[in-house]
């Protein structure tokens, strides 16, 4: 399928929203490359998958993948003996802890009925519970490893831990003695890991010592006396066998995580995948979706479509079908009359379906399997090829006239204001050629215009339907319901009268109008205005009918008591 369409439709921004739902840079990642596929059976699997993550977050809430670290680059290192330091191990530990969550949450338990398409899935997790919990015994966090992660490693710590009370004890003692007058502070400082003291430079010859460091005015000069000397080397052989400790504790707590390697590059992928497949589900909770039901006939029947991309509290739902009674459908009616939104409703939603993804409409909504869509929407003018909006619009048209030739059964057209931008009296013959060309090869069309000889052309030709966005004469607005089956009218004329422009200028266009235009627009506001009194006859039938039904309730009910 050509990546142009999914700009022009802004598939691509619903992917962004897809990859809002998803925790791991892998899953983002499985949400980034997802696209629309042409195979009924992996469609169907997919959807299978985002409907069961649903139904999962309805009945048991929702599912974090906080934690899943990508801990494959480690992988390599372990191979040829490496050691991992304790940030990494954490993740390791990360990993398994949240395989551990998730294996929970999925876990159906002796429960066959509640086994689904993901039941698999939870099932392959390894959480590796005694590795998680020995890499938590032994480390603390990336800077600090438990005391009890061997008994080699407690014991050098208690040495230290008398050594450095030995140390300050004798510190202390100089601090309160007789070096007391010759300190710049009467504090106990480290430099170099060596206690030391902060001695006045004039007196440096009264306290014996060695100078580690000076103070950047040169005023202080910090020594470590020669009492302590001997206690600080004492020290440090004592800090490197920690430091070796530490290094063997982690060579084998890298040891155990290789050993199970396969196990945790197992996790990391499966949670990966089900993070993917719940931002899917997620996406679908937020937008009241649902799985769309398909078939491979060319037939479109959306109930109460919505556009993803739009105020769900405005979005006004749209019924259309297409491919079932007529190949093509012609929408007309007023600028701002939702047109462009309705086209781009059944183009998104075709490419989300066929993607996997549960769709904004309607239980009971069908989408047949394309294996290209094609549009023509926007602005199309090329400055870099100093193309005008009709010659860039034409390219495109022809590009997709070639295309679909190869494959005319599978493909959805979609055209906004086809051959607009030109003489009007061309540009409504050249869409009526092109539009002709599509019906005869038997493509699935939906295009949107103002011209009234496209709205003849629908009148006049069998598997060809018009259909009209409503417009409001009383507000001067769109309803942005889709009415099919009936043409819809400009309402140029009334809409400049509604606005304020004299009767005598309104008369005077209607008289320049050919003879023909104007019965062919009478014909359409009789049309307009029968539609609306059988609406209103059919509301108030069935205002009448639930007030009955109402009334016989209540009889039955006085009946029974």
């Amino acid at each position: 399928m050509n990546p142009k369409v999914f700009h022009t439709l802004e598939f691509d921004k619903v992917i962004t929203r897809l990859m809002e739902h998803a925790s791991t840079e892998r899953g983002k990642s499985y949400c980034q490359k997802l696209t629309p596929i042409t195979n009924l059976d992996k469609i169907t699997a997919r959807q299978v998958e985002t409907d069961d993550a649903l139904k999962r977050i309805y009945r048991n809430g929702s599912i974090s993948f906080g934690g899943v670290h990508d801990v494959t680059p480690f992988q390599k290192r372990l191979e040829i003996g490496g050691s991992l330091n304790a940030g990494e191990l954490l993740e390791i530990a990360s990993l398994l802890s949240a395989a551990g969550a998730a294996s929970r949450y999925g876990d159906t338990g002796s429960n066959t009925e509640a086994r689904d398409s993901l039941s698999s899935y939870f099932e392959g997790l390894a959480p590796v519970q005694p590795l998680h919990d020995e890499i938590h015994r032994c480390i603390l966090s990336e800077d600090s490893i438990a005391d009890d992660a061997s008994s080699e490693l407690k014991s050098i710590r208690r040495s230290l831990a008398g050594l450095d009370e030995r140390v300050r004890s004798e510190m202390n003692r100089m601090l309160t003695g007789s070096a007391h007058d010759y300190l710049q502070d009467a504090v106990v400082t480290i430099r170099d890991n060596r206690y030391c003291l902060p001695v006045k430079a004039e007196y440096k010859s009264q306290i014996s010592g060695i100078v580690h460091d000076q103070s950047s005015t040169g005023q202080t000069l910090f020594i470590e006396p020669m009492a302590v000397v001997n206690l600080n080397n004492e020290r440090k052989e004592l800090e490197l066998r920690e430091h070796k400790e530490i290094d063997r504790i982690l060579a084998q707590l890298s040891a155990n995580a290789y050993e199970h390697m396969s196990e945790i590059d197992n996790d990391f992928r499966i949670l990966s995948e089900l993070d993917f497949i719940f931002a899917k589900g997620k996406l679908a909770e937020e937008m009241q979706g649902i799985s769309p039901v398909f078939n491979e006939d060319g037939q479109i029947d959306l109930k109460e479509a919505r556009h993803p991309l739009l105020d769900p509290s405005k979005v006004v739902p749209i019924n259309v079908n297409l491919g079932i009674h007529f190949n093509q459908l012609i929408v007309t009616g007023p600028n701002t009359g939702g047109k462009t939104v309705s086209l781009k409703t059944i183009g998104l939603l075709t490419l989300m379906g066929q993607a996997g993804l549960h769709i904004p409409a309607a239980a009971g909504s069908r989408l047949s399997v394309f294996h290209n869509v094609y549009a023509d929407i926007g602005d199309e003018q090329s400055i870099e090829q100093s193309l005008s909006t009709f010659s860039s619009h034409m390219v495109n048209i022809i590009s997709i006239l070639r295309s679909v030739e190869q494959s005319p059964n599978t493909a959805l057209c979609l055209f906004d204001e086809l051959c607009a931008g030109t003489d009007p009296a061309e540009g409504a013959a050249l869409a009526t050629a092109i539009l002709s060309q599509l019906h005869t090869e038997g493509v699935k069309t939906m295009a949107t215009t103002h011209y009234s000889e496209l709205k003849e052309y629908a009148l006049s030709t069998n598997g060809v339907e018009n259909a009209a966005c409503e417009f409001s004469l009383e507000t001067l607005s769109p309803t942005y319901r889709l009415l099919i089956g009936v043409p819809g009218k400009s309402n140029a004329f009334a809409i400049s009268r509604k606005l304020g422009l004299t009767s005598d200028i309104i008369e005077d266009a209607r008289n320049r109008m050919t003879e023909h235009a104007q019965s062919f627009e009478d014909l359409l506001t009789d049309l307009e205005e029968k539609r609306i009194r059988m609406e209103k006859q059919e509301a108030s039938f069935q205002s009448d009918k639930e007030a009955l039904d109402r009334r016989i309730e209540k009889l039955r009910a006085d009946e029974a008591g």
